[in-house]
């Protein structure tokens, strides 16, 4: 095959071409410096951690991991709970309110936070009777 024939190749097929090979050689390095991927919450400093990022100085007296790690549930001295689930490949969290709502079915329990775009969170935590019953308690007026 002569030479000029194989260099005679339609411009949009060279870009078509050059363009898959740069997606390639980007996931490539993407896998070799381990990016993205799906955090857990593996210990109690990850939680904590995690807490810290969503609100400075919340400083938990108690927490639970979701059996998953993908979530977590925290109480500080004053009675406050903040809840935290995986978004994306990161941490959110929400310090709940009197609008909060929790119900459980054994260790299953459902969190409705009373915020529209942060959603219900779903964990299955030991003592999940015990945590709904502190996140129902905040609309209250006993809760400090």
């Amino acid at each position: 095959m002569p030479i000029h024939r194989i260099m005679n190749i339609h411009p949009q097929i060279l870009i078509f071409a050059v363009s898959l090979a740069a997606i390639f050689a980007l996931t490539g390095l993407a896998v070799m410096l381990r990016l993205g991927g799906q955090p857990l919450l593996s210990s109690s400093d990850d939680a904590r951690r995690a807490a810290s990022e969503v609100v400075d100085g919340f400083d938990p007296s108690r927490l639970a991991i979701a059996k998953s790690g993908d979530a977590a549930i925290l109480q500080d001295s004053a009675g406050g709970v903040m809840v935290i689930k995986r978004h994306g490949n990161r941490f959110a969290g929400r310090i709940l309110t009197a609008g909060a709502k929790a119900d459980c079915d054994g260790d299953r329990m459902s969190i409705r936070t009373g915020e529209r775009q942060f959603g219900t969170v779903t964990l299955e935590v030991n003592d999940a009777a015990a945590w709904a019953d502190a996140i129902n308690r905040l609309g209250s007026s006993g809760n400090a």
